[in-house]
């Protein structure tokens, strides 16, 4: 995806924030092309200040390396150049000025010309930080808040005389920031929203659009979905596309700091909730009850058979001189009957799969399995399917 010039109107960018852009180029390769799986089409990427200081030109290198592959998979890159979260306020100070604008002019001189540059993301979340946050009372928080404010300014209007022809924006931490980030400067405006309820979502939206209509300018979601936040990723995108904005997910790898409450994908290209995936293509569950169509998983009779079968297979033959029970193989065997209808049929938490539980007791030779763990793990199960399915 390449965009030659700033567009107006930028609802088709189907985006995820990629924090390991600067992996080995198998790695790279690999999870864009988890990307691609899903019908994704353009990555934003931080810059970490720390890592290009120790060694600009390699990281430089390192940079340009992962947009051409991007553009090569037929992804658009948005790289930040500055972030907001943790914010060292010395680059705000005048005496930091030439070292920001020859980070500035190297980055930018660098990729100005690349076809997989896709938009400029100035600065990420300028007052999610310590140093606005924290200040000591809302006097100086509003000089700080300024501050950053007239940075973010100056660099905006650095990029576009390095870089007249590609698209600027500043990825505010809420819409209601909009106005704050140079609206008249950027090409496109983009805000990030994790709210807790439709509601907050709805008065995002609403807040973007009104600074959207007077400046003229288009609107991007440029990070969305988290599920410690109460933002699910399926609601997230829906109600992005439903307002016509373009999106990016945080983020697209399971790993890292961020991994327990954010991600797509895990290394080996599974995932942990379909949904998302089904969202990134265009697929939402259907929340309107007046038209669901709740599964039942015994109009066959396949749950009756399944409970039978692990009441079969956890029988014990006793007499006075044997003792005789089934192989935990077998057990395994007719909980995963069970599981298997539960899971298809909704019927339980996916935070803890028994399809994986049982995945994990049968890579374990048989010898060393817990037998009665998994005994009690096969009778909860046919007991759970007895509940759902009302059977006596």
């Amino acid at each position: 995806m390449k965009a030659a010039s700033p567009l107006k109107d930028y609802s088709f960018v189907r985006g995820v924030c990629h924090i390991g852009w600067m992996s080995d180029e198998a790695t790279i390769r690999k999870e864009l092309g988890y990307a691609q799986r899903i019908h994704l089409n353009s990555t934003r990427i931080w810059l970490p200040m720390d890592r290009y200081k120790a060694a600009p030109d390699e990281f430089v290198k390192k940079l340009k390396t992962y947009v051409r592959i991007a553009h090569e998979m037929g992804f658009g890159v948005m790289p930040i150049l500055w972030n907001g979260n943790g914010l060292n306020p010395d680059i705000l100070k005048e005496s930091y000025r030439e070292e920001a604008e020859a980070y500035v002019r190297n980055i930018v001189g660098a990729l100005k010309d690349e076809p997989g540059l896709f938009i400029w993301d100035i600065m990420n979340e300028p007052t999610c930080n310590d140093y606005h946050n924290l200040a000591p009372n809302e006097e100086e928080r509003k000089v700080r808040r300024k501050e950053i404010f007239d940075f973010v300014r100056r660099n905006c209007q650095l990029v576009r005389q390095l870089d007249s022809k590609n698209a600027i924006t500043v990825g505010t931490t809420l819409a209601f920031n909009l106005e704050e980030a140079s609206p008249d400067l950027v090409d496109v405006l983009s805000f990030h929203d994790y709210s807790t309820t439709l509601a907050g979502m709805e008065r995002s939206y609403e807040a973007a659009q009104k600074v959207a209509e007077k400046y003229r300018k288009p609107l991007l979601n440029s990070e969305t979905g988290c599920m410690g936040r109460a933002n699910p990723y399926d609601l997230a995108i829906q109600t992005c596309e439903k307002h016509g904005a373009g999106w990016y997910l945080f983020e697209l790898m399971i790993s890292g700091y961020w991994s327990d409450i954010h991600g797509i994908f895990y290394a080996d290209g599974t995932v942990r909730d379909p949904s998302i995936v089904a969202a990134a293509m265009g697929c939402f569950r259907n929340r309107d009850v007046s038209t669901m169509v709740k599964e039942r998983p015994n109009k066959e009779g396949h749950a009756q058979q399944a409970v039978r079968q692990v009441e079969e297979a956890l029988k014990e033959e006793t007499t006075a001189f044997r003792h005789r029970k089934a192989s935990t193989d077998r057990i395994l065997e007719a909980a995963e009957f069970c599981a298997n209808l539960l899971e298809s049929a909704q019927m339980l938490p996916m935070h803890d799969l028994p399809t994986a539980q049982i995945a994990a007791w049968r890579k374990q030779p048989a010898a060393e399995r817990d037998e009665q763990a998994i005994r009690r793990f096969a009778y909860d199960l046919a007991q759970k399917l007895k509940q759902c399915c009302q059977l006596f």
